[in-house]
């Protein structure tokens, strides 16, 4: 018998039958809400990096500062719009265009929930779904970096272009190792439809420990830990997020990117950033934390996985991982540009196509499809994947000693105080102790011996 909650699930078969209206009002929802997510967004980081800084943060404008983001947002519409002379006007004018088209659209292919009835007509909570969804979202994500390249292009000055060569340079090492981890995500899924891959982490599945039968844990997370993990740091890397936000870095390009944009081109730029975080959330969330499918132990409630219910756990799931990027802001520094190209190259990359290469071997035993058999790979290669990335590359050297850092710098590069702590007379004193009395200096003698 098939459990309840299996047969909310969409298929593609679901797709293709609404009425205009219908899609329209999907098309309206998820855009309003990748433009609300990003103005709570805004509020959100500053709120938060204020908690671990030990300051308010915004606190003025609306209750608890809510409406700070508008109004950061009026003032910037009402700003003076600049247009550098050595631009190019019509690439000019479309960069920031094409950066927010592209992180909106991405949400199209996105499931917020499962099967529900909306004015009597049975539909899934998601705008569309192709047998190829997950490639759709990929594509969306190099193609925002366009914005950003010619953005910086056409603003005809060093700095943007210098951060619009970062950002391409960012985007081909990021991308690889966000590709290679999905194909893991193909590989167990057996499909590349967003509303497939969420189906097939709930399949309802048991597992025996103890002797007692539990479900097993389907989320593509615990399944597959190091895909999980290189996957959310490459998005990190997409989004041009601390700490790999090198295109914009301020410590030495001013702004990158957006050094010549003002006025609601700069609102743009910023909106697709956001937009953006957001959308690879919810990506995420889609193709590793089970979609819309409710954490252990709501699933104890057997209505947890219908009606709207589901669009409440998805919601917080966005959340939880907005808070991570948030977290990383506020915490790491900036890498620097040949550590970044490094870490990605060198390190994510080879890690994971010895994953694959692992997991297809696996996958290749009889009787692969076992939960436990999966678990019990995929968590030990995370933890190992994890304490990689973090063990220390190299031994630390012993701290030198004052006299050491001392000796070590070259005489004459600026003066340095007596190591005794002894001050020297004053050379004012001197001359006119020796102006009064030539004779005591020249024979050694003080007067003011007694």
């Amino acid at each position: 018998m098939t459990p309840s909650y299996l047969a909310q699930d969409p298929t593609l078969a679901d797709f293709g039958r609404d009425p205009w209206w219908l899609v329209l009002g999907k098309i309206v929802f998820a855009f309003a809400f990748g433009l609300l997510a990003t103005l709570l967004g805004v509020w959100f980081e500053r709120r938060v990096v204020g908690y671990m800084q030990v300051r308010p943060g915004p606190n003025q404008v609306g209750p608890f500062g809510l409406l700070q983001t508008l109004a950061d947002g009026l003032k910037m519409a009402f700003k003076e719009d600049i247009l550098p002379k050595a631009a190019d006007k019509v690439v000019y004018f479309f960069a920031p265009t094409i950066s927010v088209i592209c992180a909106v659209t991405a949400l199209s292919v996105v499931p917020f929930g499962p099967m529900v009835s909306i004015f009597g007509h049975h539909t899934p909570l998601q705008v569309t779904d192709v047998p190829v969804a997950v490639l759709l979202l990929l594509a969306c994500s190099s193609m925002g970096v366009y914005g950003i390249v010619l953005g910086g292009w056409a603003s005809g000055s060093t700095y943007p272009l210098l951060g619009g060569l970062r950002s391409s340079a960012q985007m081909i090492s990021y991308e690889v190792a966000m590709g290679l981890s999905i194909v893991a995500v193909f590989m167990t899924a057996g499909t590349m439809s967003t509303s497939g891959i969420v189906a097939a982490q709930g399949d309802g599945t048991q597992l025996t420990i103890f002797g007692q039968p539990i479900p097993a844990p389907g989320w593509y997370a615990i399944l597959l830990l190091p895909s999980f993990v290189i996957f959310f740091i490459s998005t990190v890397g997409e989004t041009n997020r601390a700490p790999f936000d090198l295109p914009e870095a301020e410590s030495e390009l001013v702004a990158g990117f957006m050094t010549e944009y003002s006025s609601l081109k700069f609102a743009l730029f910023m909106l697709s950033e956001y937009v953006a975080m957001v959308t690879m959330s919810a990506v995420t969330t889609t193709l590793f934390l089970g979609g819309w499918r409710a954490p252990w132990p709501i699933t104890i409630w057997e209505g947890a996985n219908s009606g709207w219910w589901p669009m409440l756990w998805f919601f917080g799931k966005v959340i939880a991982l907005v808070f991570v990027f948030v977290w990383l802001r506020g915490t790491l520094p900036r890498l620097r540009y040949d550590q970044f190209m490094r870490f990605g190259w060198k390190v994510l990359l080879p890690i994971n196509l010895v994953w694959i290469l692992v997991l297809s071997g696996l996958r290749s035993i009889e009787d692969w499809d076992s939960r436990g058999k999966m678990i019990a790979v995929g968590i030990p290669a995370g933890i190992l994947l994890i304490a990689t990335l973090f063990w220390p590359s190299r031994r630390r050297q012993p701290k030198p000693t004052t006299q050491e850092q001392v000796d070590s710098r070259p005489y004459g590069s600026f003066p340095l105080p007596p190591m005794d702590l002894q001050v020297p007379p004053s050379p004012r004193i001197t001359r006119v102790v020796a102006e009064r009395e030539p004779a005591n200096i020249a024979t050694g003698s003080d007067s003011r011996e007694v």
